[in-house]
């Protein structure tokens, strides 16, 4: 027995070098045993960055009022766009139509208008897709006239480019009048091109557009004039103040004396028809309100989108004295689990071990005093002084306004 030991040590000897202690399979030699594989000792880690400040530049001091035209506040009541809509199919695809029943089916009928009765199981989805088609068809507009159609696909598609769009009826909201008939080939702002192992997109590829490819069958009746004899301006929503309707009365009076009031509710200026006036001169004499300036009254609103950050205020922003303190909070978390081998032959079985690392970074703020602010000018020099990101800057401002400091309005995008 003892001679068989000294023969085995010998032999393991006289080969090449012992493996490192950490390398998979390596054999303790003292103990006989095989030692376990080396096991990942990789982290991951996860930090949020922040930019340089960007430093303000000087600017002049806002304008107090500006003149604008009539017909940039308010808009014509009865000269809307109407917005159509219909289902569609596109046809022609190279292989990256949809994979479901229901472009067969739609298929299936559309063959059924042409006396062509296949079975769905012979029709193949690949190069066709269901789409909704929709464009919006400004009032008046006669019949036989060409306008834009956009098209986006319903179903799992992958391209609509190449394609061709088949005979679509477009209907109102109810889908009992047909108002625009579309059809012809599909432009894509882009192109997709796949391997077995790769793939390449540029811009959106499922919506497409079809320029020129609606023809107008009906037109949406529409009058300058209301049946009573009154054009309506409706003020537009960005500028629904009570000075600029009140502003826009004076203007329109003092053109035509007496023909123009504003309305009870404040959003609306309603301008009397001469009766002596015959109806082929309304388009002038709409004209010649529109164009007339006033001086557009500028709104104490600050908008605000929460999702990109941007925050648009309006010149009749004003701040109250006040203090602020905003203090931002960063936490971080990366997990990185690792999975650990057993050794040949051990009989272990193969775990997986959580590693996880935790960062919180707390910046220490003090308080700052706001001072009033009267001008536009004054807000962005107050605002500037906190030295916050724009996301930061919207929480603030929303607690400004909750607490009075922001004297007004916040509307959200």
């Amino acid at each position: 027995m003892i001679a068989t030991t000294l023969f085995l040590l010998a032999a393991l000897l006289a080969q090449d070098p012992a493996p490192d202690a950490g390398a998979p399979g390596a054999i303790d030699l003292l103990t006989g045993g095989i030692q376990a594989p080396s096991q990942p000792a990789g982290r991951s880690s996860s930090t949020v960055a922040r930019t340089p400040r960007f430093a303000p530049v000087a600017t002049r001091p806002a304008a107090p009022g500006m003149r604008a035209p009539v017909g940039s506040l308010v808009a014509v009541r009865g000269q809307e766009e109407n917005h159509l809509m219909g289902i569609g199919v596109v046809t022609g695809l190279a292989g990256t139509g949809d994979s479901g029943d229901a472009a067969r089916q739609l298929l299936q009928n559309l063959l059924l208008t042409r006396n062509i009765n296949l079975d769905l199981k012979s029709l193949s989805s690949k190069n066709i897709a269901v789409v909704r088609v929709e464009a919006s068809l400004a009032a008046g507009l006669k019949p036989g006239r060409r306008i834009d159609v956009r098209v986006s696909t319903i179903g799992d598609a992958k391209s609509l480019e190449g394609g061709t769009l088949a005979a679509t009826e477009l209907t109102d909201i109810t889908g009992r009048d047909v108002y625009v008939s579309a059809a012809g080939p599909v432009t894509v702002g882009g192109f997709q091109a796949a391997g077995a192992a790769a793939s390449a997109t540029r811009n959106h590829v499922t919506v497409g557009t079809l320029p020129g490819g609606g023809k107008v069958e009906r037109e949406v009746p529409t009058s300058i004039a209301s049946e009573h004899g009154y054009i309506y301006l409706d003020v537009r929503p960005a500028h629904d103040s009570f000075g600029t309707v009140v502003g826009i009365t004076e203007v329109v009076n003092a053109l035509y004396p007496g023909l123009a009031q504003a309305t009870p509710d404040g959003k609306t200026i309603k301008v009397r028809v001469p009766e002596d006036l015959h109806s082929s001169q309304h388009a002038a004499y709409l004209q010649s309100i529109l164009r007339r300036e006033v001086v557009s009254e500028s709104v104490a609103r600050v908008i605000i989108n929460e999702r990109t950050g941007v925050i648009v205020m309006g010149g009749d922003v004003r701040l109250q004295p006040g203090v602020v303190a905003h203090g931002n909070l960063t936490v971080t978390v990366a997990e990185t689990p690792e999975v650990s081998q057993p050794g040949p032959l051990s009989g272990g079985t193969t775990q997986t071990v959580d590693r996880t690392d935790l960062g919180v970074e707390e910046e220490d703020d003090a308080l700052v005093l706001v001072p009033g602010a009267v001008t536009l000018q004054e807000v962005v020099d107050v605002l500037n002084v906190l030295g916050t990101t724009p996301r930061d800057m919207i929480t603030i401002l929303q607690a400004m306004s909750q607490g009075g400091l922001l004297l007004a309005e916040i509307r959200r995008m």
